[in-house]
């Protein structure tokens, strides 16, 4: 194990291949799943390397899996998907396969699909989150965030989240998540614009009652600023936390993780809003832009 910090050199990652699975490996562990070939993975997160969630979900797919882990040295949990582009980043070696970098989520995903630790996954999971990425959640989480920027670079991801900030069942998520990664990520290949985005309630796996495929959800504004003053007499402000539930009914994501269901979100890259285009563009018509100097 090292604690020596080395510059990272950001390279084109390589072509995707055109199946995931890749190499011969052990039966599944659970009696449902996919046989056969298992690809190498990369495991990322937002809660940093130590966090006990991706070390559930590292333990888990080491039994059976080559697993990569470049996580944050520390906790950067709404991050989104950010880049560091005015620094370099740096990275120590914590462990076997274990890699921590002063970076966001987005960041450590980019550099390891560049193959600088040695080997190039062919899939990635992200997570498993220390609290539940349902409805607008996604926007802000730094965990779906390094699910997105593997598919940006040719990768299949799924991002996984566990429900409540003080979690107990990690190996349930742990377990959700290896049989997915092997029966959908490395069974079937994802479009292209596709991540998957997968909540797990907090119960353990005797008490799950299944999984479901459902939509986005959504929350109410969050609360207000907080307004306050540091020891120096400075003022200072806070992120208001998380609206509560708004649209949460029958086949949202908050529905089916209340219910006691995993649920599975497959989200697209694609922000476009195609139904407004030719709307839009009848505006523009109806109001048209005079070129400079008319």
């Amino acid at each position: 194990m090292g604690s020596k910090w080395s510059e990272v050199q950001i390279l084109s990652p390589r072509p995707m291949p055109q199946s995931a699975c890749r190499r011969p490996g052990p039966s599944h562990p659970f009696p449902t799943a996919a046989r056969g070939l298992f690809p190498v993975i990369l495991i990322s997160n937002d809660d940093g390397y130590r966090a006990r969630g991706i070390q559930s979900l590292s333990q888990r797919l080491r039994e059976v899996d080559d697993v990569l882990v470049v996580a944050p040295e520390a906790d950067r949990s709404g991050s989104s998907n950010a880049l560091t582009i005015l620094r370099p980043l740096r990275a120590r070696n914590v462990g076997e396969a274990v890699y921590a970098i002063d970076g966001t989520p987005s960041d450590c995903v980019h550099v390891a699909l560049g193959g600088v630790f040695g080997s190039t996954p062919d899939v990635v999971v992200s997570g498993i989150n220390h609290g539940s990425n349902m409805g607008d959640d996604v926007i802000y989480s730094g965990t779906v965030a390094a699910a997105v920027e593997a598919r940006h670079l040719d990768r299949p991801s799924m991002a996984v989240s566990l429900l409540g900030r003080n979690g107990e069942h990690f190996d349930t998520a742990a377990r959700v998540a290896a049989h997915l990664t092997r029966q959908l990520l490395c069974a079937h290949p994802l479009p292209a614009q596709l991540i998957l985005n997968v909540n797990v309630p907090d119960v353990p796996w005797e008490q799950l009652q299944g999984v479901q495929v459902t939509r986005l959800g959504n929350r109410h504004a969050s609360e207000r600023v907080v307004v306050d003053t540091d020891p120096r007499g400075e003022t200072i402000y806070w992120i208001g936390s998380a609206g509560a539930e708004a649209d949460s009914g029958p086949g949202t994501d908050f529905h089916a993780v209340r219910n006691g269901f995993v649920s599975v979100t497959p989200l697209g890259l694609d922000m476009t809003h195609y139904p407004s285009m030719e709307e839009i563009e009848g505006w523009l018509q109806s109001a048209p832009m005079m070129p400079a100097g008319e």
